[in-house]
């Protein structure tokens, strides 16, 4: 088919890639139904894919990968920026010029054999000022039908390109070139060794070899819309997080919108699609992952979700603690390394129930008995699920203008010391607390050694595209652009412990501390004045209904001092390694919290 295009920059970039990669074919895509249907159906036919049952999973599918590519890569993940010092100490750093050299050599007749397409996509609504658009070429057919659940695929994309003159260039390709009359394997890859997710921040280019698998292929995702975007946002002054977006809406009609991040396994999916217990108050959503966000007119920050779907992990995703994720995966989704049932559904552990039938085919695609004790779907199996299939997205997560933030959260899990919520006396602090935002590690984080917390700035340390020191110096610049109408700051923590037993119960009733967020904007309530910052008064929290010990609501709202000069210490061991550019604010914020413990 001749290029549906009259863009000279992306017809010329094309021809680079086919000449360097040597497709059998080209191919454009049009993000249709038709276009979906027809690399669906190839795909089942080869045995890449198998068709869910009709009746119980409507137009679902389910892929198994190698079992050496199943999750992001972070150690071959590099962001190769001209000067290394502005890769900076959370990255991994290769001169752009020798990274190239090495990949051209790999890309060199990479896609023979292979169908080479080109996917025009918008991250974010299409026209949007805070949108970005893009081109994705892979040689996947399994990328380019969760590239169309997870953005917006269009050829609206190629006439605004034309307008424009600009796309963020992506290239992709599994690295298995097929010699005439080779069968081709399930799911093709490269070897580890061969992998490489390439970011050259510069030129707004991402270059990604080897991997067929999440963020790895589907460019879109961590490379575009965190990594290369947050690079662009620091210098074109706006944002790009890796927070969840939600409406909280209150019994008069007033909605508040609140951004807030989390490392891994705090529970950010779950919050986004919060079920309330605060009677009368209603959560919707509008982003379960990533945030632009832009200040607007009224010089208030301006958010939306650049994504158009949901990539979660399988595992864990359960009536009990999202059912609202469950409701979004019952039909139009793609599911990869979960359990196949005998009757061609989907099961997982932590479903809440057993496997149907005792059994099926696990993601190795073996057959496979739950009774064996072996897990059935890999730990980091995923569903990519429309958005638009969720019960309670907002009406509003597609506006174009996006919505206005009020309120910025941060967390952790720690089992003692945190506080169930606390709020920044200000901006600056609410910057200090999120880039000090820190876990206590893991049995699955044995790398770490013998360290008492593990630090993730902003939830953004494997996703930050330069040095994480300028980017938490432009976090200052962006409440000093703000002004009086930046967000306001909080920090909350979940996970507090008496031995085994959470002193919160969680989940929906998480609600609770986000209405006493949305009151302290307003200015319902006072708040008490602590060392670490400003906290509920007694009874201003509502509990009704809930059976909290008058201990455990004390232990849940204490202040340690000695214990947070401990954090204090960790975090400045922790920030050294910044350097020079670790913002000067940051210091004074040290400064200031050390001297209020001590007072």
């Amino acid at each position: 088919m001749s290029a549906p295009t009259t863009n000279q920059k992306l017809l010329d970039w094309v021809a680079e890639i086919a000449e360097m990669t040597t497709p059998d074919q080209i191919v454009w895509c049009d993000g249709s139904k038709e276009e979906y249907d027809r690399l669906m159906a190839e795909m089942v036919e080869s045995g890449a894919a198998i068709k869910l049952n009709e009746e119980k999973r409507p137009n679902s599918y389910a892929f198994n990968s190698d079992p050496s590519d199943v999750a992001r890569v972070e150690n071959r993940t590099y962001i190769a920026s001209v000067k290394e010092e502005d890769a900076g100490p959370t990255n991994n750093w290769i001169d752009p010029e020798e990274l190239k050299e090495t990949m051209r050599g790999l890309y060199k007749g990479c896609m023979k054999g292979r169908t080479m397409y080109i996917i025009p996509f918008s991250m974010g609504p299409v026209g949007s000022t805070i949108a970005k658009n893009a081109i994705e070429i892979t040689d996947s057919a399994y990328v380019v039908t969760n590239m169309h659940i997870m953005t917006r695929v269009t050829p609206e994309v190629l006439r605004l390109i034309e307008k424009e003159d600009f796309f963020i260039p992506c290239l992709h390709s599994v690295g298995a070139p097929l010699e005439e009359g080779q069968k081709d394997v399930r799911w093709p890859c490269a070897p580890i060794e061969k992998k490489y997710i390439a970011h050259f921040p510069e030129e707004n280019l991402i270059w990604s070899f080897g991997s067929g698998y999440g963020g790895n292929a589907l460019l879109g995702k961590k490379c575009l819309a965190l990594r290369i975007a947050s690079a662009m946002a620091g210098r074109e002054g706006w944002m790009a997080e890796h927070m969840l977006i939600l409406r909280f809406t209150n019994p008069e009609g007033k909605q508040f919108h609140i951004a807030a991040a989390f490392p891994s396994a705090c529970g950010k999916t779950n919050l986004a699609m919060l079920q309330s217990t605060v009677p009368g108050w209603k959560v919707e959503t509008i982003g379960d992952d990533i945030a632009w966000m832009k200040p607007g007119e009224d010089g208030r920050l301006y958010a939306i979700n650049p994504e158009a779907g949901f990539f979660g992990v399988a595992p864990g995703t359960s009536e009990a603690s999202n059912p609202m994720a469950l409701a979004a995966c019952s039909k139009d989704t793609i599911f990869t390394n979960v359990v196949v049932t005998e009757d061609n559904d989907v099961w997982w552990e932590d479903m809440g129930y057993d496997c149907p039938g005792g059994g099926g085919t696990d993601w190795k695609n073996n057959p496979w008995k739950q009774a064996d004790g072996e897990k059935g779907a890999h730990p980091n199996s995923r569903f990519t699920a429309a958005a638009a299939n969720c019960p309670v997205v907002c009406p509003d997560w597609e506006d174009p203008a996006g919505v206005p933030i009020d309120i910025f959260v941060f967390g952790g899990k720690r089992t003692s010391v945190m506080p169930l919520v606390h709020e920044a006396f200000d901006f600056e602090q609410g910057v200090y607390m999120g880039a000090t935002a820190s876990s206590e590690p893991t049995a699955a984080a044995l790398d770490l050694g013998n360290v008492s917390l593990r630090f993730d700035p902003f939830a953004m340390t494997p996703f930050i595209g330069y040095h994480a020191g300028d980017y938490m110096q432009h976090w200052f610049d962006m409440g000093e652009k703000l002004g009086d109408k930046a967000p306001r700051v909080f920090y909350v923590n979940w996970f507090q412990k008496d031995g085994k037993k959470f002193l919160w119960p969680g989940f929906g009733d998480n609600s609770r501390v986000l209405k006493w967020m949305c009151d302290r904007v307003e200015g319902k309530v006072e708040a008490r004045e602590t060392p670490i910052g400003l906290m509920p008064i007694d009874g201003d929290l509502t509990l009704d209904g809930l059976d909290i010990p008058a201990e455990d609501w004390e232990k849940l709202m204490k202040v340690d001092n000695e214990a947070f000069l401990n954090t204090v210490e960790d975090a400045k061991a922790y920030l050294a390694k910044f350097g020079d550019k670790l913002p000067a604010k940051m210091n004074e914020q040290l400064k200031k919290l050390e001297a209020r413990l001590k007072a």
